[in-house]
């Protein structure tokens, strides 16, 4: 079977009822033919399983037994499992000021698998029907397309879901009031989606309504938003102030955060209605120890490693990400969806990042 074909039986299957044992046999079998390929076409990955004493055949046992690439690698390297002629979208990291990107090579396919995942991903929530969409963000966010930061390709990415789009930010980072006034008046009661970055929508959004002493009359509407948490811990805001000032402001109370990167996107893993992040059907995620990297059950801390069977022009199938988080159960979520559900924590200290990274990324279990 070739590796499209693995990819294929996991798109046919139903998250309701998909039972983690049997998901997992399927992305065993995905994974390990991703590795196989990424080891004939991309030589530095082909050097670092070498390095670590892996060659095909690959006869791996289970998911955590895939070799993982440190996220950081990505901003060191340019790692591509194509042409440089195939390339058609590089995506980059969003990192701050100083900090070198992670850089993302896309050629056609694994750009329509990646649409297709977040299509597959987001119509559980959506639906089928494109709504009005509120975008908290700058027009020039997606200004060039063959090169996105990871903000451009999330609002690139959710503006498929949307029509009579909407960006809610002026050039200078300021609610443009006209742009909000009209949206708000011309689809006040209608189904509309808002998406923005989880700091963005809380600073830019909601503490500007609230200073400016508005409400608004988007009843029924859903927010999908996404990013670290950090910066609102920072100033005391959790989710639940979050969700009630974005509730009290817009009227919206069906709220969904997602968690996700550059160096697989696509691969989301979103919010439900219990609280819990779930894998899709085509990717999934564990928990390592940070010294001792075995697998980690629910309900203990570790180094969160993810792995997706969608990334075909570049070796991030299998990622060890730079967050803690943990396992909260398996087959067992009150919302109904079967898998593995978790949350995240927060970021990895750099001292802590290092030592994993330098010991482990390219273990298996």
């Amino acid at each position: 079977m070739t590796t499209a074909a693995d990819t294929e039986l996991l798109f046919d299957e139903d998250p309701d009822k998909l039972h983690q044992s049997a998901k997992d046999e399927l992305l065993l079998n995905a994974l390990t033919r991703l590795t196989e390929h990424h080891w004939e076409h991309c030589e530095p990955y082909r050097r670092i399983l070498e390095a670590s004493g892996l060659r095909p055949p690959f006869r791996f046992a289970q998911i955590g037994d895939i070799p993982t690439l440190p996220v950081s690698l990505f901003k060191n390297f340019d790692l591509r499992s194509i042409p440089g002629t195939s390339v058609v979208r590089v995506l980059k990291s969003s990192g701050t000021s100083g900090q070198t990107p992670s850089r993302v090579f896309l050629d056609t396919e694994t750009a329509r698998l990646q649409t297709r995942a977040l299509v597959r991903i987001f119509q559980r929530i959506i639906g089928t029907r494109r709504l009005p969409m509120l975008i908290v963000d700058q027009n020039a966010v997606v200004g060039d397309r063959r090169s996105f930061t990871a903000r451009g390709a999330g609002v690139l990415g959710l503006a498929n879901f949307g029509r009579d789009h909407a960006y809610l930010l002026d050039e200078e980072m300021r609610i443009d009031w006209r742009a909000l006034n009209t949206f708000a008046e011309r689809f006040a009661g209608q189904r509309v989606l808002v998406f923005g970055f989880t700091f963005m929508v809380w600073k830019y959004f909601v503490e500007e309504l609230r200073r400016a002493g508005r409400r608004l009359a988007l009843d029924g509407g859903i927010l999908i938003h996404s990013g670290g948490w950090k910066k609102l811990q920072d100033e005391a805001v959790s989710r639940e102030i979050f969700r009630g000032e974005i509730t009290d402001r817009t009227g919206i109370s069906t709220i969904h955060d997602f968690y996700g990167m550059v160096e697989q996107v696509g691969s989301v893993f979103v919010e439900c209605a219990a609280g819990a992040l779930h894998a899709p059907v085509f990717a999934d995620v564990l928990v390592r120890d940070v010294r001792t990297w075995r697998s980690l059950a629910p309900g203990e801390t570790g180094v969160v490693q993810v792995v997706s069977v969608l990334p075909r022009s570049y070796p991030g199938h299998s990622l060890l990400t730079e967050d803690f988080g943990d396992l909260l159960g398996e087959d067992d979520c009150g919302c109904g969806q079967l898998g593995r559900t978790f949350r995240i924590l927060g970021r990895v200290a750099k001292a802590e990042l290092r030592g994993c990274s330098d010991t482990h990324a390219f273990q298996g279990a």
